[in-house]
């Protein structure tokens, strides 16, 4: 029997963010929005250089530097947590850039690590008719490994 490779499911993902001043967890039953949490890296791995000739040289680069955005609902209690988080950390240099984000889907064997986090910044805050989320950006170093799901055990 196949592995079932078509199902995700948001509920499969853990997270923890950790740092001075506190840990808590940050992926499923936190208080996510719909847009839940992405990685983005900053900077392309290749710089391909094209000659007169046309011919190419490919160059590697060693940034692993990404931007973490972490969207809560405008209800979640973990926007409570990383506010007073950011408050404690911004208060010296001594606490800053030392968080580290954990994020795995536990089905699908997906590994996010990161290290050398810093806040990118306070949420906005926004008071509307509806209330909306709240995103939390993280800029950092990246360890990215996605899995394959887990194996079936009817095999």
């Amino acid at each position: 029997m196949a592995k079932n490779l078509g199902t995700y499911s948001f509920l499969n993902v853990q997270g923890t963010l950790s740092g001075p001043g506190g840990s808590f967890p940050i992926g499923s039953s936190s208080g996510n929005s719909d847009e839940g949490i992405s990685i983005e890296m900053l900077d392309e791995k290749n710089q391909m250089t094209v000659g007169a000739d046309g011919s190419v040289m490919h160059s590697l680069r060693a940034s692993d530097a990404a931007r973490i955005t972490i969207r809560f609902l405008k209800t979640s209690p973990t926007n409570a947590l990383l506010s007073a988080l950011y408050n404690f950390q911004k208060t010296s240099a001594i606490n800053w850039g030392q968080n580290i984000l954990v994020i795995s889907d536990v089905i699908r064997g997906d590994v996010i690590a990161t290290a050398q986090c810093a806040f990118a910044k306070q949420a906005n805050v926004t008071y509307a008719k509806d209330a909306g989320m709240m995103d939390w950006s993280f800029l950092g170093t990246v360890d990215e490994l996605l899995g394959t799901g887990v194996p079936d055990v009817n095999n």
